[in-house]
């Protein structure tokens, strides 16, 4: 079992018009990054996928283990030494917002640091890649810096989010 190819992109584009006194002028603007990654550790190579959807009851958190606890689509624990992608979801149905980061204790800091937070208001999502060229990514060190947190901001309903993270064993 293993990965074979991994896609990841995101893009964002837009349109701005205005009424001249001739006609109707317009800039187009947009940005997209996207990668291929292919099975390895390396610049370029991803080897570890977890996917899930996942519900707190109100006022609930839960620390999401990057190293050795989390169960891929097969059952197999999933560990993280890098991070290469991640997206996460929150469901435009929720009332509350998903809160992401500022685990209590060991928290993974090489992308949002220890204390920092992102909130993902009801529907919004996040998505965040390294690019071909990084062998690094995002690192995780297991016991001491490898929970990410995600809590439900408020205390009258649940939240669902959806949850990707792309990552390297090594």
């Amino acid at each position: 079992m293993g990965l074979s190819e991994i896609s990841f992109g995101v893009s964002a584009s837009g349109k701005l018009t205005s009424t001249l006194d001739l006609g109707t002028g317009e800039a187009r603007q947009s940005l997209s990054r996207s990668m291929q990654l292919l099975s390895g550790t390396g610049a370029g190579k991803a080897d570890k996928l977890w996917a899930d959807r996942r519900t707190l009851a109100a006022s609930a958190t839960e620390d999401l283990d990057l190293a050795g606890v989390l169960l891929d689509a097969y059952g197999a624990a999933v560990t993280f030494a890098r991070i290469k992608g991640l997206v996460i979801a929150a469901s435009k149905d929720n009332t509350n917002n998903v809160i992401v980061g500022a685990a209590a204790s060991a928290p993974w800091i090489t992308l949002l640091g220890a204390t920092h937070t992102l909130t993902l208001r009801p529907g919004a999502f996040v998505a965040v890649g390294t690019g071909l060229a990084d062998a690094t990514g995002y690192a995780v060190t297991a016991t001491t810096a490898d929970l990410l947190k995600i809590a439900n901001s408020g205390g009258t309903t649940g939240v669902t989010y959806d949850i990707h993270i792309i990552g390297c064993s090594a």
